[in-house]
């Protein structure tokens, strides 16, 4: 995206050479000639001679209809989306980034809690197996304990798989071969918090910040800009055009008595020289330049819908990000006391468990509740977040 811009400045850079002299070059050259006596044209005139040239010429085709000014135009407007591109970039680039690091904290917390969610079925495990021992309860219930942490300790392996992975896609957003990001994420920090509070701004300014919608709107005008340019061509173009330079020859009686026409090159005898204007006026091709206004103008039409689509999207994201990020923060209120009453539950059915007053199904119900709304609060946790980079993106 930075060598776009790159690009598109040095074509600004040739668009704007255009309003000068468009050709301006110094040439020159010594040619041996010889032509043959049996020729018709041959009667007379030296057969062999040695031309020698150099001299300056310019042409410049003025900007009588505005043509070269609409290409100005044009290649300012494309370079100025391609700005707005590099920025549009960025911003996705940046998303995906924190996005990133989101998923690898969010499956860091998870493998905290199936740890702890592990610990404590290991421990029912442990009591009700000695139960079963002592005779006090039935082998079905060690089974079942046996199971549920067999089953919790299964999801480790595959969420250790995914931190790995999303691990290799920072490090490949940041520009570095998959490898060891321990010194980038050291700390072990939890899922990032976001403000209660976040300036949207006004609609237009929205329109105006977005990358996209920059680019959108620069690339009609860009397009604007070659219809004048296609119009330009139905008129003559008129140009200035000159040269002076200096011209010598020797033929070889010439030089075999010593004297060199390079020599008489630089006599005042040697100069020559042409200017005049000229016209080019290519009016039998009217029906070709006409569709060619045609095309540019489709063009436009179509940058125009474009931009406006651009624009309606933006608005449709803002508004998608803003209900998402509410409804997101609304049901992580309402998890937070789901997960405190399932800890609680988990804890008061292995306190009547252990003093004989409930079943161990009762027990397994509420710790396979406690880690499933534990899970849900965490990626609720994350979703609140994604709401929230989703709505920047939507802000530009």
């Amino acid at each position: 995206a930075g060598l776009r811009v790159l690009e598109s400045r040095a074509q600004l850079g040739i668009a704007t050479g255009n309003r000068y002299p468009q050709a301006q070059i110094v040439a020159g050259d010594a040619t041996a000639l010889g032509a043959s006596k049996n020729a018709a044209n041959t009667a007379a005139g030296d057969l062999e001679f040695v031309q020698y040239n150099v001299g300056v010429g310019a042409s410049w085709e003025i900007d009588f209809w505005g043509k070269f000014q609409r290409g100005i135009e044009a290649a300012d407007a494309a370079f100025l989306a391609s700005v707005a591109g590099y920025d549009q970039v960025m911003v996705l680039v940046t998303a995906q980034v924190c996005g990133t690091y989101l998923a690898i904290r969010t499956i860091e917390e998870q493998l905290r809690i199936t740890s702890e969610n592990v610990a404590i079925q290991q421990r029912s495990y442990d009591i009700v197996n000695v139960q079963f021992e002592n005779g006090s309860t039935s082998e079905l219930d060690v089974l079942q304990a046996r199971t549920l942490l067999m089953s919790t300790k299964a999801s480790i392996p595959g969420l250790q798989t995914q931190l790995y992975q999303a691990r290799h896609a920072l490090s490949t957003l940041l520009g570095m071969p998959p490898g060891d990001l321990s010194d980038l994420l050291r700390g072990g920090a939890a899922i990032p918090e976001v403000p209660e509070k976040l300036a949207v701004g006004l609609p237009a300014e929205l329109l105006r910040r977005r990358p996209d919608v920059r680019q959108a709107e620069y690339a009609a005008m860009a397009q604007n800009a070659r219809v004048g340019l296609a119009k330009a061509n139905l008129y003559p173009s008129f140009s200035l055009s000159g040269a002076v330079g200096l011209s010598a020859a020797a033929n070889t009686e010439t030089t075999r008595s010593g004297e060199s026409g390079f020599g008489q090159l630089f006599d005042a005898d040697s100069l020559t020289y042409s200017i005049g204007p000229s016209f080019v006026w290519p009016f039998l091709n009217y029906g070709r330049l006409k569709n060619s206004v045609r095309v540019q103008d489709a063009r436009l039409q179509q940058s125009l819908i474009n931009f406006r689509e651009t624009v309606l999207q933006a608005a449709r994201e803002v508004e998608d990000a803003m209900v998402a990020l509410d409804g997101a923060v609304q049901q992580k209120a309402l998890l937070a006391v789901t997960v405190q009453n399932a800890q609680r539950s988990s804890d008061v059915a292995m306190l009547r468990f252990n003093e004989g007053f409930a079943d161990y199904q009762r027990v397994l119900n509420a710790q396979q509740s406690l880690f499933t709304q534990q899970g849900r609060y965490v990626t609720n946790q994350s979703a609140v977040v994604e709401s929230f980079i989703s709505l920047y993106v939507a802000l530009g």
